[in-house]
This record gives C-alpha cells, sequence and structure tokens, in this order.
C-alpha cells in the first residue's frame, strides 16, 4: 500500500492516522489492514464507500438539496446516459478529447465543492475549478467508485471492525453533511461504540468548516494530551 511505503520510508513504526471523506474511507481500509501500525485514528465526514452512499450524492439524493447546482453537474452528460451518472462521467474523465474531459471533471469537482460547506464557499469552489485539480480528483474518485473500491464487499469497512476496535478512534460528523451524510458516520458508530462520537451541530462536510475545524484540533489534542488553544 503507499501508506505504508510512506511510512517506511519515513522511519516511523506506528502513527496516528487522520482522514476525512475520501480519507475516512481509506483510513479505515488501512487500519484494518495494518493495525499494528495505527496507534489512534481522527475521522471525519464518515464514506463507506458503499452503493447507497454512492448514490446518494452523485445519482439522486442530494440533488434535492442543491437542485440548481445540480444542473450544472448534469450539464455534461446528454439526458439519456443519466440513469448512471458515475459511468457516464467516468466515460469522459478517460475521454481522448481534453475538452470532453477537461468539462467532466470542472462539473464533477465544483458539485462536491459546491455542497462541501454549511454555507458555499467560494474560495473552495474556485480551488477545484482548476482544470489541473478538479481533473486528478474526479479520474482517482470516479475510477474507485465504479469499481466500488476494490473491497471484496460493499460492506468491508464495516465487517472488519473486531480488528481495529481496539485503537483509541474519534469520529468528527458534521450534522449538515450533505456529501457524506450523517447516517453512514451513525451506522459506524453502531457498529463500534468503543470509539467517541461526536455529532457537530452547525456543520457541514467540510473539515475547514470552522465548528468542524475545532472539533478535529480537540479531537487530535486529546491524543497529544494538549489542549485546545494551549
Amino acid at each position: 500500500a503507499d501508506m505504508e511505503q510512506l511510512r517506511e520510508e519515513l522511519g516511523i513504526d506506528q502513527w496516528l492516522v487522520f482522514g476525512g471523506s475520501w480519507g475516512s474511507t481509506l483510513s479505515l481500509a488501512y487500519a484494518q489492514k495494518h493495525p499494528e501500525r495505527v496507534t489512534e485514528l481522527v475521522l471525519r465526514g464518515i464514506f463507506l464507500l458503499r452503493p447507497e452512499e454512492i448514490r446518494w450524492f452523485y445519482q439522486e439524493g442530494a440533488s434535492s438539496l442543491y437542485p440548481d447546482t445540480w444542473q450544472n453537474y448534469l450539464a455534461p452528460i446528454p439526458e439519456d446516459e443519466r440513469s448512471d451518472l458515475v459511468s457516464a462521467f467516468h466515460k469522459r474523465l478517460i475521454s481522448d478529447d481534453e475538452t470532453i474531459r477537461l468539462a467532466a471533471a470542472r462539473a464533477w469537482s465544483v458539485w462536491e465543492a459546491s455542497t462541501s460547506f454549511l454555507h458555499q464557499n467560494a474560495d473552495f469552489m474556485e480551488k477545484l475549478d482548476e482544470p489541473e485539480a478538479a481533473l486528478a480528483m474526479a479520474r482517482i474518485e470516479c475510477h474507485y467508485f465504479l469499481n466500488g473500491g476494490f473491497f471484496d464487499s460493499p460492506n468491508q469497512l464495516l465487517e472488519n471492525i473486531d480488528a481495529i476496535r481496539h485503537i483509541p478512534t474519534e469520529i468528527v460528523q458534521g450534522r449538515y453533511d450533505v456529501v457524506c451524510p450523517p447516517t453512514t458516520a451513525w451506522e459506524l458508530h453502531r457498529a463500534w461504540p468503543e470509539a467517541n462520537f461526536h455529532m457537530i451541530a452547525n456543520a457541514g462536510h467540510s473539515a475547514f468548516d470552522p465548528a468542524n475545524a475545532s472539533a478535529l484540533v480537540a479531537a487530535t489534542d486529546r491524543f497529544s494530551g494538549a489542549k485546545s488553544g494551549a
């Protein structure tokens, strides 16, 4: 795994693993594969890469909350291909035509950026509107989504909780997270009550929403023995 290669290259025996959204998926998968290397976990905006989670954000669900932005997301895809948007985007993201690739990448990335904060963040949307950043993010995400994360089963991360049940863990979830709805984090919490669970009242998806940021700093500080604001 890339993370193991990085850990070995840095000469680190064990480490705290911190990840949000897609990063929470990777963190859980890594910890379950290499539990002896993980001292603690800090997870935010839980995404378990199950079909229903992908369907909610990229096919139908979140669209009902952001109908205006959703229209921009749909724009690169002909109506007769909209029954499977992830596949339709994937076809365009790997197109030989740069114009087609970039239009799909921009629509995919701006959709995510537009829905990530409790209040839309123009700076973040502009950053993900940059062609190279948009294409890199969209192609990686779409490739893994289309292949179910290369997991053995859709519920792999929940099924393998026993492998990491002993690892001290903080789960931070924005109450108004549209990208990774709280129901997923709640299911993880129910399967793993040993982990500390924090539902953040005034926050959306992004780690940079102020309430999420404060909770994540506090969670990390708890493992360092420090106090927030010290």
